[in-house]
């Protein structure tokens, strides 16, 4: 399946499509499988708990990646608007709970704006806590602070719906 963003004004890249993205996040041998999930009114409102900010969706589609029976990770999609246009990213989380990757697959905003592989990357290993934001933990990108803003603000909702997901599973 191919992620496609179309957009007035400003050509949509796109940098890889969606089975390119987990092909880059999963090794050869892992079966990814696709999972949906309807997340009640009230993981809903877990999850915008955890995250600090609202949820637009309720229906989640996650790829769970596995070798034998060993978990590598659960990749989610995200489509969003950074400025006024709008961006899809893939966030793979490991088994420990943390980011294990983030990729761009598109992004519609003047190419100023794209954030560069070295600032993605110090989102790798973090957990969804207080210091998961811009001037925490997170270096702020100058010229590019929606751009910014944007990937951290998915990754917190990412780790917080794997986190309501993943405690509802264990129940």
């Amino acid at each position: 399946m191919a992620v496609m963003v179309w957009a007035a004004n400003s050509p949509a890249r796109t940098f890889l499509t969606q089975q390119q993205a987990l092909n880059v996040a999963f090794p050869a041998g892992t079966t990814v499988s696709r999972e949906t999930i309807f997340l009640t009114k009230s993981q809903v409102k877990a999850a915008e708990s955890l995250a600090g900010i609202p949820l637009r969706e309720q229906m989640i589609v996650r790829y769970v990646g596995r070798t034998g029976t060993s978990l590598i990770g659960t990749a989610y999609f995200n489509t969003h608007i950074v400025r006024t246009l709008p961006e899809t990213v893939m966030t793979v989380v490991g088994p420990s709970g943390a980011v294990d990757h983030v990729e761009i697959l598109s992004f519609s905003e003047p190419t100023d704006y794209l954030p560069k592989r070295r600032w993605i990357d110090q989102l790798k290993k973090r957990k969804l806590d207080n210091d998961l934001s811009v001037s925490r933990s997170i270096r702020p990108i100058s010229g590019a602070s929606l751009s910014g803003r944007a990937i951290i603000d998915a990754t917190r909702r990412v780790l917080a719906i794997h986190q309501t997901i993943e405690l509802a599973r264990s129940r």
